[in-house]
């Protein structure tokens, strides 16, 4: 379930400044990651996981318009599910130089799991907006919605609020605080939770500069949500190593 301003995805990513290559473009990155936590909870059991994908972006027309895949290692014991696959687009308007936005709808599938009563797979649209405070310090705000939440747990909705600061060109901290709801309980940790819960994470990102380090970053985040007694959503530090290309 990939994150756009989330766990291990640093605020400063929101920067409304952005800048687009003006025609299209094709990038991709790769990662390793301590645990693959998705708005706060193990999608991998605590385990590392491998992750990746491949964008697709274009500004010919005006307003940056972007579509991707991302795929992830994960372990859903329950459903025999080892693979996510998300899919999605959207295009990134801007209002100036300091407010930026994003709109689009993803697709998380899980073509690897055996049970298909499980429901696993769901869609979402969101809204997400950037705005620079100074060159160095970034705030947003996503909204995700989907109408038949992973399970089959009816509406859901998540909500998001972030901040960043950029120290210089290889260091940033980054934050976020988000809240998760569902129509029904039980959804993605099990039973013995209530339908909605609230998770944050906070940690620092180094993107060394220079030939040999050229477009990896490294991130160390600690995250937390307010679920008790579920392994799966206790406190935990990722720490995660990405490549761009």
């Amino acid at each position: 379930m990939k994150t756009f301003i989330g766990a291990t995805a640093a605020a400063t990513a929101l920067l409304a400044g952005a800048a687009y290559a003006d025609g299209p473009s094709i990038t991709g990155n790769v990662a390793l990651t301590s645990d693959y936590a998705f708005r706060g909870i193990s999608q991998t059991d605590g385990d590392p996981a491998l992750q990746g994908g491949f964008d697709y972006t274009n500004e010919t027309s005006g307003i940056p318009i972007y579509a991707g895949v991302w795929g992830s290692s994960i372990d859903f014991a329950a459903q025999s599910a080892e693979l996510e696959l998300d899919v999605y687009a959207g295009l990134k308007p801007r209002l100036n130089d300091q407010v930026g936005f994003d709109l689009g709808v993803i697709g998380y599938l899980y073509p690897s799991a055996s049970d298909d009563g499980a429901e696993l797979d769901y869609i979402e649209a969101y809204a997400k907006v950037g705005i620079d405070v100074t060159p160095q310090f970034a705030v947003g705000g996503a909204i995700y919605l989907s109408p038949e939440f992973t399970g089959e747990t009816g509406n859901g909705l998540y909500a998001e609020a972030s901040a960043g600061y950029k120290f210089n060109d290889a260091f940033a901290a980054s934050g976020a605080f988000g809240m998760q709801q569902a129509d029904d309980a039980d959804f993605d940790v099990g039973a013995g939770i209530d339908d909605n819960y609230n998770t944050w994470n906070a940690g620092v990102t180094w993107s060394p500069q220079g030939d040999v380090l050229a477009g990896f970053s490294f991130d160390a985040r600690y995250m937390s949500t307010d679920i008790d007694n579920v392994d799966a959503a206790d406190d935990r530090a990722v720490f995660t190593i990405k490549r761009a290309m």
